[in-house]
């Protein structure tokens, strides 16, 4: 890494060392707060995503509840700096790309003229100011505490000359899009293996693995043809459900959840997610059983798994033992319906619920018994290699990411020159 000739000691202990042509001063000679705020609500409403910046809110994945006036709200102007007061520890800063209107809860800032926004959009986004305005929050509670000017404003920050910024701010451009590029390429290939993974459990669990076997018509449009030999039964001849729940004896079991990782264990200490003040009302599930989520069916990401541990689940969910089918055999038929959502015919009212006499009563067609052996043993080492391939590439796009907020972080922080001296 390239570093400056030269340092000296800003004077604040933790921005440190900076280089020695560099200036040290307090934010509120950078910025000054816009604090105009609309007397007729007329103007393009805007809301902070922490994924796209300030965007127009009708562009918003989820749009936020919707102010039925817009009078009183802050006016923001192209090249503006809006922050979320409530969500600094995240350092969600961002410059506007559009005149219009924001939250009265956002504050809006203009330069004075001795920085570049784009560099201090940068700036405030590392992990050192980020650590600094959260020191400076104040409320009840993270997640409630906000950033106030005032604070935000008494806090130092360095800089180099405006054209030293400038330069800066263009080097990252060029290097971040390019490492964006490439991580959206790895990122599509990743999604491409996923859907590898899909088609080939979906092909082999109802077409089996010989190639020119004679087929018949199941009857049923979501499964289409299948080998003319396996046989259909109902799920009723290959499920029991389990009803049993753990009542006092809960703190002798472990707690599962039902995830697109499959069936795993929760760790009650990390106080993770929402928990009910008593699991009494679990149900308890033994290595080798399925558990199905039958509500909610397409907003839920995956509704069936095949647990592997003694713990207890939500009782919304539906538990059973299997029987006259290899339990991985009867995972992976279900998991390749699960992806497609398949079972939407059968959903029922408005939570799209599968209604239990309905699923049981529902066909499903089964090789014998070697076949489906064969066919599981297929499908374990087809994920094997795909599942490495996919987790290399995760590490390789994270390995990028991280490096990308390195490089911005060393950049505007003065640990890396890249500019000639």
């Amino acid at each position: 890494m390239k570093r400056y000739n030269a340092y000296k000691d800003s004077g604040v202990k933790w921005i440190g060392e900076i280089p020695s042509h560099w200036g040290c001063i307090k934010i509120k000679h950078l910025l000054k707060e816009r604090v105009e705020k609309s007397a007729d609500g007329i103007g393009e409403p805007l809301s902070m995503s922490q994924k796209f910046g300030l965007i127009p809110t009708s562009q918003m994945d989820i749009v936020p509840n919707a102010a039925t006036s817009y009078i009183g709200a802050k006016h923001t102007h192209r090249g503006d700096m809006v922050l979320n007061k409530l969500k600094a520890h995240l350092g969600v800063f961002a410059l506007s790309s559009y005149d219009g209107l924001v939250s009265p809860d956002y504050a809006v800032y203009y330069g004075t003229g001795r920085a570049d926004m784009e560099f201090l959009e940068y700036l405030f986004k590392t992990p050192l100011y980020v650590s600094e305005f959260i020191k400076k929050t104040t409320g009840v509670a993270i997640g409630f505490n906000r950033l106030y000017t005032d604070d935000l404003f008494s806090i130092s920050a360095h800089y180099p000359p405006l054209h030293e910024q400038q330069a800066i701010v263009d080097y990252l451009k060029d290097k971040t899009l390019k490492i964006e590029q490439y991580v959206s390429a790895r990122e599509r290939e990743r999604e491409l293996l996923d859907s590898l993974k899909q088609s080939e459990i979906a092909n082999v669990v109802t077409r089996g693995l010989t190639p020119n076997v004679k087929m018949k018509d199941s009857g049923i449009p979501w499964i289409g043809e299948i080998p003319e030999h396996w046989e259909p039964c109902r799920n009723k001849d290959i499920f029991e459900e389990s009803k049993k729940i753990v009542g006092e004896n809960s703190s002798d079991y472990v707690l599962l959840s039902l995830t697109k990782q499959g069936v795993i264990v929760r760790d009650l200490s990390e106080n993770k997610g929402k928990f009910p003040k008593e699991f009494n009302t679990y149900k308890v599930v033994e290595p080798g059983d399925m558990i199905f989520c039958m509500f909610d069916v397409d907003e839920t990401p995956r509704t069936v798994g095949l647990s592997q541990n003694h713990g207890m689940i939500t009782g919304a969910y539906d538990v059973f033992k299997i029987k006259r089918v290899l339990p991985k055999f009867a995972l992976y038929y279900y998991l390749s319906i699960d992806d497609r959502k398949a079972l939407r015919p059968l959903y029922k009212g408005l939570r799209k619920v599968v209604p239990l006499p309905t699923f049981m009563s529902s066909k499903i067609f089964l090789p014998p018994l070697s076949e489906q052996q064969a066919i599981v043993a297929y499908i374990d080492e087809k994920l094997q290699k795909i599942d490495q391939y996919m987790c290399d590439l995760q590490r390789e796009i994270d390995y990028l990411k991280e490096f990308k907020q390195r490089l911005i972080s060393d950049a505007v922080t003065g640990q890396l020159c890249v500019t000639k001296q």
